[in-house]
């Protein structure tokens, strides 16, 4: 018994001191103008007991966690795994030294629970063993009382759940606790570099919210410089990639204001940095005047695939790293586009250079290969950077394009003035030469006119002579008749002197019957020739387009046997079938019978000319035939000459109606024919169309309104 006493007695200053040395003391110089972070010596129990918040619980078996600020880690020694409560347990006091308050800061990826010798002093978010029901918080910016009482060691107790993304899958997401100390006097501090957790971090939002006017300014001014000039879509390009800075620095200072594991809000925001950043590209080939090429769609793709690689590694080191490759391409751009615009290729590359080694050195750092965390504090207006050189470079642009069109302009008025005499000079020389070839111009038209009447004339005349033949072989039959009764009357005025002589009254009243028969016959073919004479002088003179009611089936009947008789009069081998379908139910129809019978024969004459033609050709079994029709519509009237002639080439159907278009020899025709017919035809309100096939023959269809 004795020796166990000794036994204890040895042990017993051990164990205190052993327990003294897990105490951590705060002093004067320990707190002096900083925060110190409660690293050390942390005892740590999976499981949920508020006993163990109790100073006189005994904590010996419980594990030691010691020498890092991240008491979860995403190595083996990870201390929760997520949704799990731990408790954590630190002996601390407050040297009598110390003469400034006391204050925590707290950065958690969780929900904590903050106890002081068993008291609860600070509930951080709702702390429950469903990690469906916990209540997030993270009071990264607020300030926390500790109440130490100076000299006295106290318990700091933590209840912990920790809380982790589920995004992205393949980066450090076991949660994050970090517990910093410090005075009143510093944590109130402006100083970045004392107050590294609170004043750093308020001067680092302020930042983000100068980027963010500065963002909106530039968005603003573009917009509003590609509504007053649409055609420059350049500006449009540009105010939508300063949309998407904006949207990101927004995201960002969100984000700053409540720091904690939503992905969501880190995968908009950096969605939006990469868009921004595959728009400026774009806008850079736009202005070095270059193609898309396959740097261009090989930066584009890589910035899809880092949108896509936000749900596997952390999306605030993808997107840098995005970043470089962009920096990369637009310096290679911009070499390449020193020739023809070293301008803006020095100021790109410049721009690009400064802002590769800057994400370099940040993607390095974030890595933990080097320590300088207060390059991070530029990181607003390196986003800028993009932008604000994009916004100079174009300014200059604008610039030079003024000036440019400033020394224009004086270029242009120094031109003017020196050109301005020899215009005074040279006015009254232009005008002399505009009344002399005005003068020209009158007398070639009056010329061109008298050619044009000419020409018309002459097309009645050749088609005068066409019906020459005709009206001579017409007018002779009456002729014929004439003058046989004329003769017989004779003979028989003769006989009735004899019978008279002989006072026989019968027969002298016989022969005078006969006689008077025979006067009627003259009096009848006389008429007829009459008829066919001023037939003839209708035809040679000009027509006054008087319409009267005419017989269009007996007009058209006898321009057909007249051009026939004249073609066979001028052509003893001519010969064709003459066919005819009247319809006799048109009567009589108002027109000026002298143009449209004018029409007729011109129609009939090409259709005569046209079986000739191919008859010469020594077609065999072929017998030319000429078809002239009518036809009443329901309010209209079609007068149809056909013929089985060689058609009408598809490529001259269109110009077959224009003046002097014709596909006859020289010397067979005028080209006038078929115009003046359609002009005739158009001054009756009428149409005038034609429908052929090659080989087969031509059909030309006179429709005239009733």
């Amino acid at each position: 018994m004795k020796n166990i006493l000794y036994i204890i007695a040895f042990l017993l200053p051990l164990s205190l001191f052993s327990q003294e040395e897990r105490v951590f003391v705060i002093t004067d110089s320990t707190l002096a103008d900083k925060w110190t972070i409660l690293a050390k010596d942390w005892l740590y129990k999976k499981g949920d007991q508020k006993q163990w918040a109790n100073p006189e619980f005994n904590d010996t078996s419980w594990k030691v966690k010691s020498g890092s600020a991240n008491l979860n880690t995403s190595d083996d020694k990870t201390i929760a795994d997520r949704g799990e409560i731990v408790w954590l347990r630190k002996r601390i006091k407050a040297d009598i030294s110390l003469n400034d308050v006391l204050v925590l800061n707290i950065f958690q990826r969780g929900v904590s629970e903050i106890y002081l010798d068993g008291k609860l002093i600070h509930q951080l978010g709702s702390v429950s063993p469903d990690k469906d029901k916990v209540i997030y918080n993270n009071p990264f910016r607020k300030l926390l009382q500790l109440p130490l009482e100076k000299g006295k060691v106290h318990v700091l107790a933590v209840r912990f759940v920790n809380v982790q993304y589920q995004f992205p899958i393949y980066s450090d997401t076991s949660g994050y606790f970090r517990i910093a100390a410090s005075t009143l006097s510093n944590a109130n501090s402006t100083d970045v570099v004392k107050n590294n957790y609170i004043a750093s971090r308020t001067e680092f939002q302020n930042r983000y919210h100068i980027s963010l006017g500065l963002a909106i300014l530039i968005f603003l001014i573009f917009f509003c410089v590609y509504l007053f000039f649409p055609t420059e879509k350049i500006n449009g390009y540009f105010s939508l990639s300063n949309l998407f800075l904006v949207l990101f620095t927004a995201g960002v200072i969100w984000v700053i204001k409540d720091s904690g594991p939503g992905f969501w809000i880190s995968f908009y925001y950096d969605t939006c940095i990469v868009i921004s950043g595959m728009i400026v590209l774009y806008c850079l080939y736009h202005i070095f005047e270059k193609t898309v090429d396959a740097v261009f769609k090989a930066v584009f793709l890589l910035g899809l695939i880092a949108i896509g690689c936000f749900f596997l590694f952390d999306p605030d080191l993808v997107a840098p790293t995005w970043g470089l490759i962009l920096y990369l391409a637009t310096i290679k751009l911009g070499i390449k586009s020193l020739n023809n615009k070293r301008v803006a290729g020095i100021i790109f590359i410049t721009s690009s250079f400064l802002g590769l080694l800057f994400w370099f050195y940040i993607n390095v750092n974030r890595i933990w290969l080097t320590q300088l965390p207060s390059i991070e504090q530029y990181i607003p207006f390196l986003f800028m950077l993009n932008p604000i050189v994009l916004g100079i470079y174009l300014a200059y642009s604008f610039g030079k394009n003024s000036q440019d069109l400033r020394l224009n302009l004086e270029q242009v008025q120094k031109l003017s003035s020196e050109k301005e005499s020899i215009l005074s000079q040279q006015k009254d020389t232009l005008e002399q030469q505009v009344k002399k070839r005005t003068s020209d111009l009158n007398r070639t038209l009056n010329n061109l006119k008298a050619t044009q009447n000419q020409l018309v004339q002459s097309e009645k005349m050749a088609s005068l002579g066409e019906l020459t033949a005709g009206i001579a072989h017409e007018i002779q039959n009456p002729l014929n008749f004439v003058n046989n009764f004329s003769e017989v009357n004779s003979e028989l005025i003769e006989e009735m002197k004899e019978e008279l002589e002989k006072g026989n009254l019968d027969e002298v009243k016989v022969i005078a019957k006969d006689i008077d028969y025979n006067e009627q016959k003259i009096m009848l073919h006389g008429k007829r020739a009459d008829a066919i004479v001023k037939g003839m002088l209708q035809h040679s003179r000009s027509s006054d387009g008087k319409k009267e009611f005419t017989n269009i089936n007996a007009l058209a009947d006898e321009f057909f046997r007249l051009a026939y008789h004249g073609l066979r009069a001028k052509d003893k081998t001519f010969n064709a079938t003459l066919k005819t379908d009247f319809d006799n139910s048109i009567g009589k129809v108002n027109l000026a019978a002298q143009d449209i019978g004018r029409v007729i024969l011109n129609l009939i004459t090409n259709a005569f000319y046209v079986v000739d033609e191919k008859k010469k050709s020594g077609i065999e079994n072929y017998e030319p035939t000429v078809l002239v029709t009518t036809k009443k519509m329901h309010d209209s009237i079609e007068v149809s000459v056909k013929d089985n002639g060689n058609g009408i080439p598809q490529n001259d159907l269109d110009k077959i109606f224009q003046p002097f278009f014709t596909t006859k020899p020289t010397g067979k025709g005028t080209g006038l024919g078929l115009s003046l017919s359609y002009d005739i035809v158009k001054a009756h309100g009428g149409e005038l169309k034609v429908e052929s096939s090659e080989g087969e023959g031509a059909e030309f269809i006179i429709i005239l309104p009733i």
